[in-house]
């Protein structure tokens, strides 16, 4: 681990999935796996090659039940580039004398770099070095740059330089047992005598899939045809001379029937390499590329959380890049690195675009429009359940239907159970939490206006319909639901699923309803008529929102915060048994259910749900949301909270040492670094215990470059100031970034010891209101400030 590189030194077959996940390259159009190129899919490696917003459905029998599932495609594997001396087998890590082998993610220039040392049957020695990139300013290219070195002997080699449509979708062992051939009418052939191409497309989707591949050497070679079922090969023989390099260069074009202006992916395919430029000219535009994204995206944080928060960074841009404002693409939770979750979009562009909206707001804005362009059919959706508004799926992918299995795997217990998960309505809290941040930090009052009063609208809607009014309590209602939790969605010996007033739901539930009322209330008179006229939005609704906002129940037990109501009835765990016997109890549920037992009859949490609310909220706007809701949380309750639920939740997922940190810096400082350090270390260490392999966590990496950016500095974009709360870590006390806020590209921040400076570059835009504690300065451009922090 260096500031802009990370090196993995030898060849250990169990780590193999998971550097190949963290070691992908990708482009936010497509994205490719870290997979050796002489490597096929088997128990050790898993090329894999995903373009955003690809998906196709398969139908699956589990245990006698149909299931229909929509998956982001594996496509076929451009990598394979394998050599073999006269003996005639091909050089593999896992089939010959391995002398040597290192990685280097080079996260600065966007490269990874690989060199072996091979040494076949009879003792020739051959050193390969290799370097790959997915092009950044060409969104469908991608190149390898093989080179190959005799060590003590002369002779001929042979090279085979292939593109394979034979692959399925088997990264993730608990999906295997389901369907997993997306690709149909394969077929291959050769265009110039240096290229060849393959076509396809998907079984269901029908997206049309065409790539080329262009190889070149610097020195004479036999080329020849080697086409087999399924797959494009050609098979170059050249002469080694001991000593000397040999280099081979492999560029790619990837196109699909998606793309605009693209009547012929795999024609475009071949048209891409044949207009291609050779490597070094490549790589000097592609590097180019990474340059000005760090430019925008300036990260200067010391000691070793530095270079970890570059790698989280590198990920985000390589999955959701400038050229995903140009793609009908959401958030997929595992990033375009694997395929857990099934490539999926959850909630997490609630831990992405906060970060995004500062640095690439295109972006956040493009991703907010795939969830308007999906508002229809959330709409249908919560007509068909009886309701009123948009319902949003907990899980989408491509046509914004609910794409959330009905079964899900217990590896430990190896049954297949029911999946209620598609109860967090809360998703739609989330989404409106996005516009909302987005249009606070861009200032896109027309976006605002638009798209985003719209979603805004529906989603109200939605909390408003769904609520219920009890007349004992005198408050509204919500039930039947999921929250964050996960681990809960039944009442002990329910006959159904949800639970009732789930806390996090109904905090942000009511603030969705005033914040659309603040929005309305401040719209130009003709925009908010005309909304009014095409949603058949009135008066009496809105005073219903206006007293939903403001009634909706929330319980309390012991002192705390309730996470639902009843939760303080339940059992309490005994979690130190539990941590003798199992000692990693992060995923207490499939423990407890492997048992015969069920974590619904527990005050247990697979991560933070109540808590939540401190992540989304500063503390000033968290109490006063409680205060509209008719209960004052003062600090002492909150730390009180914070401290019943920290003592029960499990760590299940990723994100909740990320939102434990966060909470922690204020209401607890000394625990903090605890949760922030997991948090970091969650993918590169892989702390959960395999699933890194599947794909990274795009959500939790993101969530650490808004815990320096925002969370540490308390940094809030409303109502157009810019406003500071620090609450610094002893570990993160001194760091710098810059963010883009309403047209100023580069403002600079720096927290340091007893004080935050800010920065505003030169330029003709508007000056900056910056609000710390009770002061409030106007930043012109051209010029900086020094604030003292209060209380250091």
């Amino acid at each position: 681990m260096h500031d802009r590189t990370w090196d993995y030194e030898g060849y250990e077959p169990a780590e193999e999935r998971l550097r190949e996940a963290l070691c992908t390259l990708g482009n936010g159009y497509f994205a490719t796996r870290g997979t050796a190129p002489e490597c096929t899919a088997d128990s050790v490696h898993y090329p894999g090659t995903y373009a955003a917003g690809v998906y196709n459905r398969l139908t699956s029998n589990v245990g006698g039940i149909r299931v229909e599932n929509e998956d982001m495609v594996n496509l076929p594997n451009w990598l394979p580039l394998r050599v073999r001396t006269s003996t005639g087998t091909w050089l593999t890590p896992d089939t010959h004398q391995l002398l040597g082998h290192r990685l280097r993610l080079d996260t600065g220039a966007g490269t990874l770099e690989r060199t072996a040392r091979y040494e076949d049957e009879e003792g020739r020695r051959v050193a390969v070095r290799q370097v790959r990139l997915v092009h950044m300013a060409h969104p469908h290219v991608a190149l390898l740059r093989t080179e190959l070195t005799a060590e003590g002997w002369s002779g001929p080699v042979d090279i085979e330089s292939a593109l394979d449509g034979t692959v399925t979708n088997s990264g993730v062992e608990r999906y295997r047992s389901l369907a997993s051939q997306h690709l149909v009418d394969i077929r291959t052939g050769s265009g110039a005598a240096d290229t060849v191409w393959l076509s396809c497309r998907t079984s269901t989707s029908d997206i049309a899939v065409g790539l080329a591949a262009r190889t070149v050497t610097d020195t004479p070679a036999a080329t020849s045809d080697a086409h087999t079922p399924g797959r494009a090969a050609q098979l170059l023989r050249l002469d080694l001379t001991d000593g000397r390099t040999v280099t081979v260069d492999k560029t790619v074009a990837l196109h699909t029937s998606q793309d605009p202006a693209i009547k012929d992916p795999a024609g475009a395919a071949l048209d891409g390499v044949a207009q291609a430029a050779d490597f070094d000219t490549l790589l000097d535009s592609h590097r180019t590329a990474w340059a000005q994204l760090w430019r925008h995206a300036v990260l200067d944080v010391p000691n070793s959380a530095g270079p970890i928060l570059r790698l989280h960074l590198f990920h985000v841009l390589q999955t959701l890049s400038p050229h995903t404002a140009e793609l009908d693409v959401g958030v997929p939770a595992r990033g375009l690195h694997g395929e857990a979750y099934r490539g999926h979009v959850f909630w997490d562009e609630l831990f992405v675009l906060p970060y995004l909206n500062l640095h690439f707001p295109e972006v956040s804005r493009a991703l907010l429009t795939y969830r308007h362009r999906r508002l229809e059919r959330a709409c249908r959706a919560a007509e068909g359940a009886g309701l009123t508004g948009a319902m949003y799926p907990w899980q989408s992918g491509s046509d914004g239907r609910e794409e959330t299995q009905q079964l899900h795997l217990n590896p430990r217990s190896g049954r297949w159970l029911p999946d209620h998960s598609r109860l967090q309505h809360h998703v739609g809290s989330a989404i409106a939490y996005n516009v909302l941040q987005y249009c606070g930090a861009s200032g896109d009052t027309e976006f605002l206006h638009g798209k985003g009063i719209e979603m805004l609208t529906q989603i109200a809607r939605f909390w408003a319909g769904l609520a219920v009014y009890d007349d004992s309590l005198g408050r509204y209602r919500i039930r039947g639901v999921v929250g964050p939790d996960e681990y809960h969605d039944a009442y002990p010996g329910a006959a159904g699923p949800g639970l009732d007033d789930n806390t996090y739901t109904n905090v942000t539930a009511a603030w969705v309803l005033a914040r659309t009322l603040d929005v309305l209330r401040e719209m130009p008179e003709l925009p908010r008529r005309d909304l009014m006229e095409r949603t058949n939005l009135d008066k009496a609704e809105l005073d219903l929102w206006q007293d939903v906002s403001r009634r909706l129940y929330v319980p309390f037990h012991s002192g705390v915060i309730s996470q639902f109501e009843g939760y303080g009835d339940l059992v309490e765990l005994d979690w130190e048994g539990y941590r003798e016997r199992y000692g990693d109890i992060r995923r207490l549920d499939r423990i407890l259910e492997a048992e015969g037992d069920s974590v619904n009859r527990y005050q247990a949490s697979k991560q933070a749900d109540t808590l939540m609310l401190g992540y989304l909220f500063s503390p000033t706007e968290l109490g006063g949301l409680f205060r509209r809701l008719g209960h004052e949380v003062d600090d002492v309750m909150w730390r009180r909270t914070v401290d019943h639920y920290l003592r029960r939740t499990s760590h299940g997922s990723t994100l909740s040492s990320l939102v434990h940190g966060w909470v922690l810096a204020r209401a607890r400082r000394s625990e903090a670094w605890t949760h922030v350090h997991e948090a970091l270390h969650g993918d590169v260490a892989d702390l959960q215990g395999g699933t890194t392999g599947e794909g990274i966590h795009l959500g939790a990496m993101a969530g650490t470059l808004d815990l320096v950016q925002r969370g540490l500095t308390g940094l809030e974009t409303r109502r157009g100031v810019l406003r500071l709360d620090p609450a610094p870590l002893p570990e993160l006390s001194e760091y710098g970034f810059a963010i883009r806020y309403r047209g100023h590209r580069g403002v600079q921040l720096r927290l340091s010891a007893g004080r935050v400076s800010v920065a505003v570059p030169v330029s003709d835009a508007e000056p900056i209101v910056v609000a710390l504690a009770d002061r409030t300065v106007t930043v012109a451009p051209g010029e900086s400030c020094d604030l003292t922090l209060p209380d250091w």
